[in-house]
């Protein structure tokens, strides 16, 4: 007996809606429609997978198919937003290309909340925070990811350091060393976040002024000079791995 196609299929283009969803029409307009009609095809009854980061996944099928706008009817749930492990990556800004790789990575990998800080070496002080996200809702449509990383506001790391919140372990990742980042990660339970500085590094004034925290664990990232968007995504994957959902 022939074997029933897998419904929807798992080529089924997904896409990304601000607005909250729910059952009925829905009309897609702008880049996003004509993505699914111009890029993807999409025909009358084909289907397509929306999600919102907040109510979760959902199937529709499309009933009017333009250049311009398409209108789809949501048909049903097909599952509830993710959990998210309470991790926060806070790295200084960099280059445009690697920053928007950074912010990808942070994405796919299930990081909670992103936060540029900006230091004395830092090369970008102001990122494009609209392109961020960009490139974190492509991951997710890509990743099937149902949720995504909230995008805090520039700050510089004075006042990122003075107004850390009391129960958040903040780890340092200090290219001068500090304790073996696994083991550390592993020892210390609760909501955390990562500190990631710039191409240059921090300086010696800032290095202290991190250390000084209470919050603040150093952590050694290995024996070899990482670049800072590598070191980020290594700090992240070790801290899912030692007490995230990678357990």
């Amino acid at each position: 007996m022939t074997a029933t196609p897998a419904w929807p299929p798992q080529s089924t283009p997904r896409l990304f809606v601000e607005e909250s969803i729910a059952l009925g029409p829905r009309r897609i307009d702008g880049p996003a429609a004509h993505y699914l009609g111009g890029v993807m095809r999409l025909k009358i009854g084909d289907p397509v997978k929306l999600f919102d980061d907040v109510t979760g996944e959902w199937l529709a099928v499309a009933t009017e198919v333009g250049r311009r706008a398409v209108t789809l009817d949501v048909t049903g749930k097909l599952r509830e937003r993710e959990p998210v492990p309470d991790l926060w990556l806070c790295a200084a800004p960099l280059k445009k290309g690697r920053v928007d790789w950074l912010a990808e990575k942070a994405c796919e990998l299930g990081v909670d909340r992103l936060v540029p800080v900006v230091t004395a070496r830092t090369i970008v002080d102001r990122p494009k925070l609209d392109r961020l996200r960009a490139h974190m809702i492509e991951a997710a449509e890509q990743c099937a990811r149902t949720a995504l990383p909230t995008l805090g506001e520039t700050v510089k790391l004075a006042a990122f350091l003075r107004d850390w919140p009391g129960e958040r372990t903040l780890f340092f990742a200090d290219e001068n060393g500090g304790e073996p980042a696994f083991a550390a990660m592993r020892a210390r339970t609760g909501p955390a976040a990562i500190l990631i500085g710039p191409e240059g590094g921090f300086d010696d004034a800032e290095r202290a002024a991190i250390r000084a925290h209470p919050q603040v664990v150093g952590i050694s990232l290995g024996p070899r000079i990482l670049r800072a968007d590598t070191a980020a995504a290594a700090a992240v994957s070790l801290w899912m791995a030692a007490a995230g959902d990678w357990r």
